[in-house]
């Protein structure tokens, strides 16, 4: 602690010393005005020019300095995305928070929240509503982020996947050093410093791109710079002192939680990007992802091994017990991730919609299969017969709004192939598919489709983001939910080889619903599943794979084979 407020100090010096330049020429000019009045000073010739080019430097720096504090003091420090807890929501978790901070000898927090993530942390509130958002700096997990006053308890904000998968003994154990931040917001140094540093962090993001303000920005930026290294060396000392105060509860316990938060995070990565990602991209959000993640997190747990005793922690009281209805939690918290990660609307609408875990299979799964299964049909028929004739170019079928490069040109060696519909209105087929990719006219087959798939993709993506979100969600623009936070995108786009993979696979599981009685389904780590006599089958990527990048499609048929799937039959396409 006394290394943090040694720095604290230092942060504040910085502060007295941009003061002491901005009033220097005021001070000059004071001491010639009062050298004339006393005699001191002759009243006239160059000392007469001397005091007023000093007078009036000292107003234009007094000016400047005004705004730069003006700006600095009102600007809004960043502030995350949550989803609040209001006390007679979560008494019991309150009560063990209070508790907590009773016995680490610290103010208890002045309220809770959930953020979409596995991490957290304490954060300021207490700041008025003045000024743009901007975007937050990234934080250390765990670790207190920066208090705004004093006089105000910060918010503790909890990763809602915690919440779900640990037991109350272990979040509580996890949770200590993080409430043991709340002890240095009451050292005025410390929040004073804090308040500097946040304040010139603010004035940095709001006069960017502005060029009345550029005097402000630079000003700010240079401060910034200056205490940075004491700033950061100032959190870690109040890490390490929040860190040693929590020594005393629960530390073996704690250690078991620290192992389980890295468990959580691994669960949590799979479950959005494999799980919740393909129903975004529908237009559909997962309305129970927290609960979802306790079922992928016990898979990934019987799947590897994980930890001895690993049933009988789970008998244990979960920690969302905590919450009076953690279900209306858990949805908020759902529709908040995939606004945060997806860039989804406020509100469920035609568009956006919430679907269940009983209802993914058939609702996203199956859906997700038919759409992608029609758009691989239409797109074979633009596939020329012949590669060797010319077509026009492919990138002007981009819509705007794509970034550049995000189309291949076409296959490799040679003119983009002509738009030649081979059959128009052919039946989609597997047997057609395995055809066009192992034909005489295979070659460069799969490039082509792998550049009008992305085209595809792409223009459909334009084509159905709303007009008001394109701006707000475009490459070159930040994008704030509430005006709070930027979004940040799960992955980023995939590439054509993946398309074309995906699109394959999906009409093949078509066919195999369709013909030889699969069903969709869900793994918990994997996301969408075909099921084949109620057990998944995950070997069908691997055939998948040899038909597009070797054209050997006899493992594939090989497989239909096995499974009973009549490839010449027509699938139903969405």
């Amino acid at each position: 602690m006394l290394v943090a407020r040694a720095q604290a100090l230092a942060v504040l010096r910085i502060r007295s010393a941009a003061l002491a330049v901005a009033l220097l020429p005021a001070a000059v000019a004071v001491v010639l005005l009062a050298g004339v009045s006393m005699g001191r000073i002759p009243d006239g010739g160059g000392w007469s020019t001397a005091r007023w080019a000093v007078t009036g430097a000292a107003l234009l720096a007094l000016a400047l300095a005004a705004a730069v504090t003006a700006v600095v003091v009102r600007a809004r420090p960043a502030q995350s995305p949550t989803v609040p807890i209001p006390e007679e929501t979560a008494p019991d978790l309150y009560r063990l928070v209070r508790e907590l901070a009773e016995r680490l000898g610290v103010p208890a927090p002045s309220a809770m929240a959930l953020t979409p993530d596995c991490d957290s942390w304490l954060e300021d509130r207490t700041h008025p509503a003045h000024g743009p958002p901007r975007r937050p700096r990234a934080g250390l997990a765990g670790l207190p982020r920066p208090q705004r006053r004093s006089g105000a308890a910060p918010v503790l904000v909890i990763g809602s996947p915690f919440l779900w998968w640990m037991r109350v003994a272990e979040l509580r154990a996890l949770l200590a050093p993080v409430v043991a931040g709340t002890g240095p917001s009451a050292n005025p140094d410390i929040a004073a410093a804090r308040r500097f540093v946040r304040g010139l962090d603010a004035a940095v993001a709001v006069a960017a791109g502005r060029p009345a303000l550029a005097f402000v920005g630079g000003v700010a930026r240079l401060l910034l710079h200056s205490c940075r290294d004491h700033a950061a060396r100032m959190e870690r000392g109040v890490a390490a002192a929040a860190s040693e105060r929590a020594q005393g509860v629960d530390y073996g316990l704690r250690i078991v939680a620290q192992e389980q938060v890295g468990l959580a995070y691994a669960g949590w990565d799979r479950l959005l990007n494999r799980v919740a990602l393909p129903a975004w991209r529908m237009g559909r959000w997962p309305s129970r992802l927290d609960a979802g993640v306790v079922s992928a997190l016990t898979e990934l747990s019987r799947r590897d091994r994980l930890a001895e005793g690993f049933t009988s922690r789970l008998g244990e009281r979960p920690a969302c017990d905590l919450l009076e209805e953690p279900g209306a939690i858990d949805e908020a918290a759902s529709l908040l991730a995939a606004r945060l990660f997806h860039g989804g609307p406020a509100e469920s609408g035609p568009g956006w919609s919430p679907v269940a875990w009983s209802q993914y299979p058939e609702e996203v799964v199956d859906r997700k299969w038919r759409l992608e299964a029609a758009r691989l049909h239409r797109v074979l028929d633009d596939i020329p017969a012949s590669p060797l004739a010319p077509a026009p170019a492919l990138a002007e079928a981009v819509p705007e709004g794509v970034p550049d490069g995000g189309v291949p040109a076409g296959p490799p060696g040679g003119a983009a192939p002509a738009v030649v519909p081979t059959a128009p209105g052919a039946a989609p087929t597997v047997a057609r598919v395995l055809e066009r990719l192992t034909g005489p006219a295979a070659p460069g087959v799969a490039e082509e489709l792998e550049a009008r798939l992305t085209a595809e993709v792409a223009r459909e993506a334009v084509r159905e983001r709303p007009e008001a979100d394109r701006s707000a969600f475009g490459a070159a623009a930040d994008a704030w939910v509430d005006g709070l936070a930027p979004l940040f995108p799960l992955q980023p786009p995939r590439s054509g080889r993946e398309l074309l993979t995906d699109h394959v696979t999906a009409m093949v599981c078509c066919a195999a619903v369709d013909t030889a009685g699969a069903a969709p389904g869900l793994d918990w780590l994997d996301g969408p599943a075909l099921l084949v006599g109620g057990a998944r089958r995950a070997d069908l990527a691997r055939t998948v794979l040899s038909l597009i990048e070797d054209g050997d499609g006899e493992p594939l048929r090989a497989w239909l084979g096995e499974i009973g799937v009549r490839p010449e039959k027509p699938v139903r396409l969405a």
